[in-house]
């Protein structure tokens, strides 16, 4: 038997034929996705019930259902075909009978049996891909829409509190609900899976195929690897560079954390420490813009804005993160006296510009076409074009530069047409867990639409809090923590915005978008705060560290992702916009108690700082966070006051800090 490193069996590699058949199906459905972003636009119960059945094939091939440990055998082989076959027939179901069901007053039996048998596949597949969390919270929320006394489980109704409980839905109506309709499984989440995050996901592995991600992390190394702490802070702008590229913050921390970690062991940061600051990095990712993971996307549709205006406003936000992460990491080395990596062990900005210039090309393409007013979808199809564009235009000066023949034109032609076959299937790859992830919430939607779950939902948030919009925020972070045990972060979002989105913007009169965006942000959580910190945990085992360990410094160094939604709420300017006064004065504030709280938690920055000082950051902090303007005055004077103080107090001929 085969182990790795640390004596753990690997999994068995699957057959070269399953191999080829994943390839397959994989290229069919990015090229199918293509199509319909770039060619001919397709209606929902076209696009999304094809979309999800190349999902379904595609993750019952990758994932074997008794584990990626196990050897199918002709016991699972038989399981998985029926699966497979499955997953076929429930991504033609609609599109072949949309006459028949589109006309029809009541449903079919056959419609109604397709539907159960569609619902028990997608929460399979989700098993698989997704977790087992994820299944069991679809499931349970399909149980409660059967509980009550005309329901299919009248006695579940006994056990719910009297605020919950409602009439109770017949197992027909549950699977017309879920996919008869676009409120079910083929739904809102669904739709912004099989249009705009498959093409960006899809645009990503172009760019991922062609060298992108080394070339985002050379270029942070040559940008700050002479500063003190340089690795730590090129962990930081690589990781935002690679939020343009991955949709996930543990991908984030695996891709540039195998370069940024074991320098940062080197330059002197402890392993804990190392891990930590890239898992905090990483996590930033997935609130960059113009991607934002697929945040953006599914915000650009639940609240109605368009996307362009959601990547505007989550600029500054994510500009004040990563800043905050950046502080610290200065910081730290500061403390610990790090110098930065010698200039000759370093690449320089513009050999580094010379020979990967061509990838920030597509990106400039993408945000001049989203500026230009173009649909998401149609931007990303155009984007992923400029990728080929760009990559095709080196390759073809370097073959010219090279002295030019027939047989090496020829391997020229081979090599990109390998790239762009091993891009269609990665993308299609990346794409199953999410497409996964919003196909079982839409399972969630349906029930909540169905039963009145957010209302009630909403009420019981608001008894919870008494009222107190502090209060209510905390129970959102809560309970973003542990959906995020289960859920990924895509999928923690939908659910908790489809719970208590209504309560944060009818009863605390948090703006619409504002609310989003407090709950995507909190959704990040579990990425970094124990003891679940799955960023934390990646970053540990690349860096050789304990997890909780190298979980709490990430916790710390993510600090942004707790303070500035609350700045959101209480200072709406940054993010809606208003007199421009208003706005540069609530900006700069937002900086200023950003950088005291990171300065508070170090206990440095040009020398050390006395308890006193540090604990007298909190009341600063906090009235810059109080929406009243002699709060925010008397705040900032304090805070500005105890930086001065600190900069007194720094060594005589230190150098700049900077």
């Amino acid at each position: 038997m085969v182990t790795d490193m640390a004596g753990t069996p690997e999994p068995p590699k699957p057959p070269s034929l399953v191999l080829r058949a994943i390839a397959v199906v994989g290229i069919a459905l990015s090229l199918f996705q293509l199509y319909a972003a770039g060619v001919q636009p397709l209606g929902l119960f076209y696009q999304r019930p094809i979309h999800l059945g190349f999902i379904l094939v595609l993750c019952f091939l990758i994932y074997p259902v008794f584990g990626p440990r196990r050897r199918r055998g002709a016991a699972g082989w038989a399981i998985d075909g029926i699966f497979v076959a499955c997953g076929v027939l429930v991504g033609a179901w609609v599109p072949w009978n949309i006459d028949i069901i589109a006309n029809q007053v009541f449903p079919r039996d056959i419609d109604v049996w397709i539907g159960v048998l569609t619902v028990v596949v997608v929460l399979e597949a989700a098993r698989r891909a997704v977790g087992l969390g994820m299944a069991v919270i679809g499931a349970v929320f399909l149980l409660y829409a059967f509980a009550g006394s005309r329901g299919e489980l009248p006695f579940l109704g006994d056990w719910m509190p009297g605020i919950l409980n409602h009439r109770g839905y017949t197992l027909e109506r549950v699977a017309s609900q879920m996919t008869l309709g676009a409120e079910g499984i083929f739904g809102l989440p669904l739709g912004v899976a099989a249009t705009f995050i498959f093409v960006f996901v899809l645009f990503g592995a172009f760019l991922e195929v062609t060298g992108a991600g080394k070339f985002f992390i050379d270029l942070a190394y040559a940008a700050t690897g002479r500063q003190r702490g340089g690795p730590a802070k090129a962990a930081v702008i690589a990781s935002a560079g690679m939020g343009s590229i991955s949709g996930s913050a543990i991908a984030n921390v695996v891709t540039t954390g195998a370069f940024t970690i074991p320098l940062m062991k080197r330059l002197g940061y402890s392993p804990a420490q190392a891990g930590g600051i890239e898992a905090a990095a990483s996590t930033g990712g997935q609130i960059m813009p113009p991607l934002m993971g697929a945040g953006a996307f599914l915000m650009s549709e639940f609240t109605r804005t368009p996307y362009v205006d959601i990547v505007l406003v989550s600029i500054f936000p994510a500009f004040l993160y990563f800043g905050a992460v950046y502080l610290l990491v200065h910081i730290a080395a500061v403390k610990q006296g790090m110098e930065g990596i010698p200039a000759a062990e370093l690449p320089s900005v513009r050999a580094v510009l010379a020979e990967g210039w061509h990838f920030l090309l597509p990106l400039v393409a993408l945000v001049w076409l989203l500026v230009a007013g173009y649909s998401p979808m149609r931007v990303g199809f155009y984007a992923i074009v400029a990728v080929l564009a760009a990559a095709g235009i080196r390759a073809l000066g370097a073959f010219a530069r090279s002295g030019p023949t027939a047989s090496g034109f020829a391997a020229l032609c081979r090599r990109g047409l390998s790239l762009t076959l091993e891009a269609l299937e990665l993308g299609a790859r990346n794409a199953v867990a999410v497409s996964m992830a919003c196909a079982v919430a839409g399972i969630i939607v349906g029930v909540v639409g169905l039963t009145g779950l957010g209302l009630k939902f909403s009420s019981m948030m608001i008894a919870f809090s008494g009222g107190n919009i502090v209060l209510a925020l905390l129970l959102v972070l809560i309970a973003s923590l542990v959906l995020g045990m289960g859920l990924p972060v895509t999928a923690s979002y939908i659910v908790l915005i489809i719970l208590v989105g209504p309560a944060l913007t009818e009863e605390f009169g948090i703006p619409l978008l504002i609310a989003h965006l407090v709950v995507f942000w909190y959704s990040q959580d579990s990425n970094v705060t124990p003891p679940v910190a799955l960023a934390g945990f990646a970053g540990a085992a690349i860096a050789g560290s304990k997890p909780m360990e190298t979980s709490l410094h990430a916790w710390k160094y993510a600090k942004g992702l707790y303070l500035i939604p609350l700045f959101m709420v209480f200072n709406e300017s940054i993010v809606l916009g208003g007199p421009i006064a208003l706005v540069v004065w609530n900006g700069a504030i937002a900086v200023l108690a950003l950088a005291a709280a990171a300065v508070s938690i170090e206990g440095h920055l040009w020398a050390p700082m006395p308890l006193w000082q540090r604990i007298a950051v909190l009341p600063g902090v906090v009235a810059i966070f109080w929406p009243d303007l002699r709060a925010e005055i008397a705040g900032a004077a304090l805070l500005a006051v105890i930086l001065a103080l600190n900069f007194a107090a720094r060594p005589k001929g230190s150098r700049s800090t900077a």
